[in-house]
């Protein structure tokens, strides 16, 4: 039986990369090692991550202001690392709440300096991106969170900001590498890998050169983004194989056309499934119709008395995996990240189908 795993995240990755990974496991590049077993130093390794930043700027078309950084932590250790390099503790920031990972990110910012949360959806479950609010004039940055994992929102067009002085900062780790972006609308982007680029372990910084040095000499090395631009992200011991496995799915995103046409794909594999919904006669989107996301898509029982396990079981039996709702809300959670085939969409929708003639 083929399985299809709808996981929020660590998330599906393509079979090649898969294959590729096993095999670097085992011997990388005939040096007779794993590459787990390599020193970070070695002529290989380093040529590993120079080959995938180069891969970054290609795909994403960076413009050369900007630096690439490899760091660890995930998106949780941006939501401290952000306000720590970008804010003095007399300044503030922008922030728009539109799900879970945003009320954190707040929350971090507040202990280094102050967030205005300028809009918040969260007194309708988060069911929406907001779209009027009023930036402060003398905010250092507004802060999104690009695509709400859990409540299956998606910024369509994203925020001007107001202030001259001040920039975008998204945390893009649910759709980075999904759909065309224009990285000079952004001072920082940070995203990390486990959903459509790569396995859990290794986070993306994309970083303007201006908001690189900061003359805050009180913050740990580690919490310092010039500490990693200056070490080539390899201050201390990178996480090499997570960014080995990075490198084999951006050639894989590569081959399929680039960000381009994985936006294109995605969109007709969401909007296949969004339809089905609305076809369907059980089930219902909570979310609002223009905020969809194309890579999470949540999704409900029309009749609450209705048994969400049974349908999971259903599922589970024709190995449809993982397609419970976050705990914080319930119902179903369809997760179509890169790697998702179309076949595992429409195995998807025909045992909807299949459930509903039941």
């Amino acid at each position: 039986m083929k399985i299809y795993n709808f996981s929020a995240g660590p998330a599906c990755l393509p079979e090649p990369v898969l294959n590729a990974t096993q095999k670097a496991a085992i011997e990388y590049k005939e040096t007779g090692m794993s590459i787990m077993e390599m020193s970070h130093r070695s002529e290989p390794i380093v040529d590993l991550f120079h080959e995938t930043t180069s891969r970054v700027r290609e795909l994403l078309d960076v413009p050369s202001n900007y630096h690439v950084l490899w760091l660890q932590g995930g998106a949780s250790m941006q939501f401290a690392m952000v306000p720590m390099n970008l804010l003095s503790n007399t300044s503030t920031a922008d922030y728009i709440e539109t799900g879970s990972w945003s009320t954190k990110a707040i929350s971090e910012c507040n202990k280094v300096a102050k967030a205005n949360v300028i809009a918040s959806s969260k007194q309708d479950v988060f069911s929406y991106i907001p779209k009027e609010y009023k930036q402060k004039i003398d905010s250092k940055y507004l802060h999104i969170t690009s695509n709400n994992t859990i409540y299956g929102t998606q910024y369509k067009v994203f925020p001007k900001v107001d202030n001259r002085d001040g920039c975008l900062v998204a945390d893009m780790s649910s759709d980075i590498f999904s759909t065309p972006i224009n990285v000079s609308d952004f001072g920082l982007i940070y995203a990390g890998a486990q959903k459509n680029m790569g396995p859990a372990g290794v986070t993306l910084v994309i970083v303007r050169e201006d908001l690189v040095n900061n003359e805050l000499d009180h913050l740990p090395t580690m919490m310092r983004y010039d500490t990693h631009v200056q070490k080539d992200s390899m201050f201390n011991t990178p996480p090499v194989l997570s960014v080995f496995v990075v490198n084999e799915t951006l050639k894989w995103i590569e081959d399929q056309g680039g960000v381009v046409s994985i936006g294109s794909s995605n969109k007709i594999m969401s909007e296949k499934l969004y339809a089905e919904i609305e076809r369907n006669t059980l089930f219902r989107s909570p979310v609002a119709i223009e905020d969809r996301s194309t890579m999470n898509i949540p999704f409900v029982f029309n009749d609450d008395s209705m048994d969400d396990n049974d349908f999971l079981q259903f599922c589970d039996a024709r190995g449809l995996k993982t397609l419970k709702g976050h705990r914080s809300v319930g119902g179903f959670r369809a997760s179509i990240y890169n790697a998702m085939p179309m076949e595992g969409v429409d195995a998807l929708i025909k045992a909807m189908q299949d459930y509903e003639d039941r």
